[in-house]
């Protein structure tokens, strides 16, 4: 071995890839067991609940939220998996055999860090594939109290749409799928000019016209002198077409990365904020890619002479770098989710900076 070569022999890079996907393989299943099980006795009582729901349902349950649970505790298996396997071989002075043939720290955490890039694929197509389904599905039926699934036939309510400067309020939409005339019930349209409101246009029902809609028995209420008066039927909303007030709460989670952004253009095509959501957006790309940061975390158990009475310590050191990042991640997000931060600083400043205080930390205790 040379320093000129990354990665050490191909013998020695697959024993640890081999030692590190069996460690966090299982350790992920191990938590997924417990915390479907514990999860599972928290929820039962309310499936059961429902008249009809069995044991069918149970599994049902079961299948939709083992999904989350894995997505959401891999990149935690992984920084487990790390320090269980960088620990074994510095107590078996296998690290210290490596660096007697020249290799460098970067160089003995080259296979993990190719293995845990792996995991990260394959934690993004897993969570394309099923996790956003099973959520969508599961959210569904958790809204509906595990009874059973609603045909969704386009109904919406409490949409808000921007229609140049006017803002308009639709308590109600109703026939947006099924093949009738749409209908908005409880419209309020908000007159602004320059930001300052003018009028309020109210109507109990609104239909589909030609180019625009139809606002019937209108009331116009001036905000200048606070008269309310009947003006009857009223043209509004040239230009808006229904898919605009049919946007529903876009569930990120339950989403897509692709379906995601799209959600995000329709919502700000129809004058609606959707920078709450870009955040959300980076982080199904963050979130995967975290696992490729976990041996960098955990490093600190590898060096160091075991036989000191440190690689405790020094294990124990690695678990808290892991776990200040996944606090650290969770607050991003939230401020990003509340505007207090921009999206991309929310999904990905945690990682870029625990990035520089993993290799910090490397050089600072082997390099």
């Amino acid at each position: 071995m040379s320093q000129a070569d990354f990665f050490p022999s191909r013998t020695i890079s697959l024993y640890m890839v081999r030692l590190f996907l069996v460690r966090t393989l299982a350790i992920l299943a191990g938590l997924v067991m417990i915390l479907q099980t514990l999860d599972l006795l928290s929820e039962t009582g309310d499936i059961l609940a429902v008249a009809g729901n069995g044991q069918s349902e149970i599994w049902r349950y079961i299948g939709l939220r083992t999904p989350q649970i894995i997505a959401q505790f891999l990149p935690f298996s992984v920084l487990l998996g790390t320090i269980i396997t960088l620990s074994t071989l510095n107590q078996n002075s296998e690290v210290i055999a490596m660096k007697s043939a020249g290799l460098s720290a970067h160089q003995v955490l080259a296979p993990l860090l190719i293995a845990s890039l792996g995991v990260a694929i394959v934690s993004f197509t897993f969570n394309e594939r099923v996790v956003a389904r099973a959520t969508a599905t599961l959210d569904q039926w958790q809204d509906v109290e595990y009874g059973p699934l609603p045909i969704d036939r386009g109904d919406r309510s409490n949409v808000w749409v921007r229609d140049n400067g006017d803002l308009i309020h639709v308590r109600q939409i109703a026939d947006a799928i099924g093949g009738g005339t749409p209908r908005l019930s409880g419209v309020e349209i908000y007159d602004r000019e320059e930001g300052k409101l003018e009028a309020i246009l109210s109507g109990p029902r609104a239909l589909r016209a030609s180019h625009g809609w139809i606002l019937l028995d209108a009331k116009r209420f001036d905000a200048a002198t606070g008269e309310t008066r009947n003006i009857g039927p009223v043209r509004f909303g040239d230009g808006v077409t229904l898919e605009q007030f049919t946007l529903a709460n876009v569930n990120a989670e339950g989403l897509t990365f692709a379906e995601l952004n799209g959600a995000i253009n329709d919502l700000e095509a129809a004058g609606r904020p959707g920078e709450a959501l870009k955040g959300s957006l980076w982080h199904k790309l963050s979130g995967p890619l975290s696992s490729v940061l976990m041996p960098l975390l955990g490093a600190v158990a590898a060096f160091g002479i075991a036989r000191s009475g440190k690689l405790f310590i020094r294990a124990v050191i690695g678990m808290a770098l892991g776990f200040a990042y996944f606090v650290a991640d969770n607050f991003a997000l939230a401020m990003g989710n509340l505007g207090a931060y921009p999206p991309f600083l929310a999904a990905w400043a945690p990682f870029l900076l625990f990035l520089l205080i993993g290799e910090a930390v490397l050089f600072r205790t082997e390099e």
